[in-house]
């Protein structure tokens, strides 16, 4: 009897490992969440990041003011400033390979965000020196919206996120009407995003290799007017694969990851 007690838990245990094993083999955001969550290399882009922001500040205080306007910077919030690595182990270890907008809107509200590598730091060099920061955000979490987003900087430890400073789109993802509106009464040193659409509507494409081509004209903004940082879970890269930012997670969308992931595959000879 023991014996067959004994049998049923190995089994058991068995089962369980395996399940656990084909879940997490069978994730698409497994690798991608691995590196956000463990690499090294993840931390030092950020530092990277905000060392050429700070740089470009610097080389603007240094050559004066040429637009006799105020110098200021325009940031990005999610996955810029803030980073919601909670959520993503979340995804993954509930068996969830493509964003949820519904656990998502859950999360935000929790309020877990923790700030981004030498984000904090940048922001406090600004504060100093005077430079005003924007933050521009595109979020819907109803009514509250606002109030979230506002929360959720103060608690990682942003300051001065006021009405003045932090617009919330929460209808369109489309940031270049705010950013137009700063930059006539500021000049604006640089634009700080994870997503190519952060500084230009034009990067709104469906089409792959036309985004890939627009980012290559446009080189010699990046790590000057444009810097660009690390994220490889969701943005608008996602549209150029699925035609939409936020793909349903089905057997089709999963076939078209893997299309994406496998083109230009190198064929081994027999």
């Amino acid at each position: 009897m023991k014996k067959i007690v004994l049998v049923k838990y190995i089994l058991s245990f068995a089962l369980i490992v395996t399940s656990v094993a084909i879940k997490a083999q069978q994730n698409n955001l497994a690798y991608a969440v691995a590196w956000k969550q463990s690499a090294a290399e993840h931390v030092a882009l950020y530092h990277q990041g905000f060392n050429i922001a700070k740089l470009q500040v610097e080389q603007a205080i240094n050559d004066g003011n040429k637009q006799q306007k105020p110098l200021a910077i325009i940031s990005d919030v999610d996955e810029t400033l803030l980073l919601a690595d909670s959520y993503w182990a979340y995804m993954v270890a509930n068996g969830r390979d493509f964003f949820d907008d519904a656990v998502w809107d859950l999360w935000v509200k929790e309020d877990l965000f923790s700030a981004s590598p030498g984000s904090l730091e940048f922001a406090e060099f600004c504060r100093i020196n005077n430079i005003e920061m924007f933050y521009v955000t595109n979020r819907d979490q109803g009514e509250k919206t606002f109030e979230i987003a506002k929360q959720n900087l103060e608690t990682a430890g942003f300051h001065d996120v006021d009405a003045e400073h932090l617009f919330v789109l929460r209808e369109t993802s489309n940031k270049d009407i705010i950013q137009q509106g700063i930059m006539k009464d500021f000049q604006v040193v640089t634009v700080l995003g994870d997503n190519l659409n952060d500084f230009s509507r034009d990067y709104y494409l469906t089409d792959v290799e036309q985004r890939k081509s627009l980012a290559e004209k446009r080189s010699h903004l990046f790590g000057i007017e444009h810097i660009v940082f690390p994220n490889p879970t969701d943005g608008h890269w996602m549209r150029a694969i699925f035609g939409t930012s936020e793909p349903t997670a089905t057997p089709p969308n999963r076939e078209l990851l893997h299309e994406a992931a496998s083109r230009d595959a190198w064929s081994m000879d027999e």
